[in-house]
């Protein structure tokens, strides 16, 4: 529980450091979606699952899982898709973060927190 304990602590940083004014959008950008993959840990984690670090793919697997850890809708899990991939794409080529993808990207961290500690919250609801 502590683990999920401090996921969802991390995802809070995260995401406030995605409003932040005074770092780059890619920084911004990077701080929501590291958001979205603690969130998609802690809810895998409250189902007694965990990503495998040792290989590749964790974070696709993480966001994959949220149908079914979090009853998260497709149409949503297709979309924070694109941002991983968005997000590694950024991490290898250095491109600039246009303004309305990182709003769709703390915008949708922002939703899967609240999905989260709601859904975390009916079963612990001291952690979240």
């Amino acid at each position: 529980m502590r683990t999920i304990a401090r996921l969802l602590a991390g995802a809070r940083r995260q995401i406030g450091a995605a409003r932040s004014q005074e770092v780059s959008s890619e920084t911004r950008f990077a701080s929501a979606y590291g958001a979205i993959r603690m969130l998609a840990d802690a809810a895998l984690h409250a189902h007694g699952y965990r990503a495998l670090t040792s290989k590749p793919g964790q974070h696709q697997a993480a966001i994959q899982s949220l149908r079914l850890t979090l009853g998260v809708d497709a149409r949503a899990i297709v979309r924070l898709d694109a941002l991983r991939r968005l997000r590694n794409s950024i991490e290898y080529t250095g491109d600039v973060v246009a303004a309305a993808v990182l709003a769709e990207c703390v915008a949708q961290a922002e939703a899967l927190h609240a999905t989260t500690v709601a859904r975390i919250r009916t079963r612990w609801p001291t952690l979240a």
